[in-house]
């Protein structure tokens, strides 16, 4: 992943700017630790911080078209830039960057061209024949983008929030799946895939079909020039990745460059779940395993540190950022700069435990296209910007377009989780890769319940940071939430700690109201809350608080005395059973 930024149409094009902007890039320099790159035309300011994955030696950002009157910066990697290059056999490159299409493209189709892109991508694109620019984000949000507008009528765009804050009086988060064009002055959507709108498809579950699809989107992914691993936590999705690419490695390029033998990465608590599985699971695939090990003191230390790059105040996402964040730290110490995730498989197939409550196919499906919409704003953020802090790029073939174009065409009937059938949850997607003859996985891990990544570090993970929480925010302040943050008031006393540290780096109204808000319960949306009334009474976005689904569910609270400050902190916490889930 890289960082740009960009400036247009500031009524300042003095030396004075251009230092400002200079300044504001370098807040992005985590993204992107190998090149600093800036461009200026006029009024116009392109910035870049480069993570070199493709082609290190020539890439360097900005790009440009053969005459240098088109110039774009670019956060992500595209794919199939080497068919895309065939069909520009009439360009002349000037590097060997994936992201060197993308100007060329435009020369040759304008500003519809970005439906060819099959990969991840913010962009921002000035034509300096008119004046005129593009910024276009990736279908699924799966490289942040944000978007400002200054008193002078300047556009700012920007990776991080950190980017623009400062200087907007007014910014948001850059819709996924759309363009937005000066021209025009306004955004529309590029991406319009069926499952957009919610119809609920009818296509017959064929595993081999999405087999396929899941492998093709793992091999695109082996596209690198630097050192890779995989993520493996051992739960399906994270171990199904790593298995693929296990499988697919031998006689690609990246093989080539840097040989056979795959590496993964696992972090969690000692006697985590997640380190016992992925451990299990590394050895059965013969990858060269890492485990890094966290207290949940070290997990506590990291918080603010945590907030500042991942740009939320969501319990759940800081939750579940804070051990990717340490665990990114040290792969990139290794020499690593690149690795392949698990992410977005929950949302696609119903994998989070609260789908068990699903009344009928119709809202199945329908809640599934508001996980994946959603996404930007969670799984996408956590992977993102918990990996980009220390300069390691995230790729996750969960949320190929293509792969889910199949995916989300199945009837979700096949989908449903139903135990007389002997369907757990994502049970398509096991029974794909359940190869008697060929096996992927070992068969208690390809039938591992799900572990939403905050649980499966360690379940005291969690515990600790509610008691931590409770030793910062009193009672007193919590009577007065609502007056304070009256937009997303914080109902814990987790939430209302993680909300202060947000709000002292972004004190912006604009900021507060990029991040998500609503009741949950292990991770669900809140129309979906309505499936079951006693999970409604217990919003907990844990995993553990599916009650009677998950097998080490929170206890049942005792009725909480009135003065909360004399109860037991175990009780406040509401510890959980310590039973292993495997």
């Amino acid at each position: 992943m890289c960082g740009i930024l960009a400036v247009l149409g500031c009524s300042d094009d003095s030396q004075a700017k251009r230092v400002r902007v200079l300044e504001l890039s370098r807040r992005l320099k985590h993204r992107g630790p190998d090149w600093s790159g800036l461009y200026q035309y006029g009024d116009c300011f392109l910035a870049h911080q480069r993570l070199a994955i493709i082609d290190p030696a020539s890439g360097d950002q900005p790009l440009y078209n053969e005459d240098k009157s088109i110039v774009v910066t670019v956060n992500g990697e595209i794919y199939n830039h080497e068919e895309l290059r065939k069909r520009l056999s009439n360009h002349k490159f000037r590097t060997g960057s994936d992201c060197d299409v993308i100007a060329h493209l435009y020369e040759e189709y304008g500003e519809d061209f970005i439906d060819m892109l099959d990969g991840i991508f913010s962009f921002v694109l000035l034509d300096t024949r008119d004046n005129s620019f593009i910024v276009a984000r990736d279908a699924i949000g799966i490289t942040p983008l944000y978007i400002g507008w200054g008193l002078d009528g300047s556009v700012w765009i920007s990776s991080e929030m950190k980017g623009l804050n400062d200087d907007c009086e007014h910014f948001k988060y850059f819709p996924p799946g759309h363009l937005y064009s000066s021209k025009e002055g306004d955004f529309r959507r590029w991406y319009n895939p069926p499952w957009f709108l919610e119809a609920v498809p009818s296509t017959p579950y064929d595993p081999i079909v999405l087999r396929k699809a899941f492998e093709d989107a793992v091999i695109k992914r082996l596209m690198t020039d630097v050192p890779f691993g995989v993520l493996l936590s051992g739960g399906l999705d994270s171990s199904l990745v790593a298995a693929v690419t296990a499988r697919h490695l031998a006689g690609t390029k990246a093989a080539k460059q840097w040989g056979t033998q795959l590496h993964s990465f696992c972090v969690g608590l000692e006697g985590s779940p997640d380190l016992k599985a992925g451990k299990e699971v590394a050895d059965y695939l013969g990858t060269v395993h890492h485990e890094f090990h966290f207290t949940v003191q070290d997990g506590i230390d990291a918080i603010e540190d945590v907030i500042h790059h991942i740009e939320t105040y969501d319990v759940t996402t800081i939750r579940a950022s804070t051990p990717m964040f340490l665990m990114s730290r040290k792969i990139k110490a290794m020499g690593v700069k690149m690795v392949i995730s698990g992410e977005g498989s929950d949302e696609i197939f119903g994998g989070y435990l609260y789908f068990h409550k699903a009344p009928n196919k119709e809202e199945f499906h329908k809640e599934t296209c508001r996980k994946i919409k959603a996404l930007h704003q969670y799984d996408c953020l956590r992977a993102n910007k918990s990996t980009s802090a220390w300069g390691l790029e995230a790729r996750v073939p969960f949320l190929d377009k293509e792969f889910i174009n199949v995916a989300m065409n199945i009837d979700p009937e096949s989908k449903m989780i139903k135990h007389d059938l002997g369907r757990m949850e994502k049970w398509v997607l096991r029974k794909a890769f359940d190869d008697e003859e060929n096996p992927y996985l070992p068969k208690h891990i390809l039938y591992r319940q799900k572990e939403q990544f905050s649980d499966g570090v360690g379940y005291s993970w969690i515990d600790g940071l509610k008691a931590h929480a409770a030793e910062h925010v009193t009672d007193r302040m919590m009577l007065n939430a609502e007056h304070i943050y009256p937009h997303n008031t914080p109902t814990s006393k987790e939430a209302y700690y993680y909300r202060m540290i947000f709000e002292r780096f972004f004190p912006q109204n604009s900021a507060r109201l990029t991040v998500p808000g609503g009741a949950s319960v292990a991770c669900s949306t809140t129309t979906a809350l309505e499936w079951d009334a006693s999970w409604s009474k217990n919003p907990d976005p844990s995993g553990r608080a599916a009650l009677g689904v998950h097998v080490s569910a929170y206890d049942p609270l005792p009725p909480v005395a009135p003065n909360v400050e004399k109860v037991s902190p175990k009780i406040l916490n509401k510890k959980a059973r310590m039973v292993e889930v495997m």
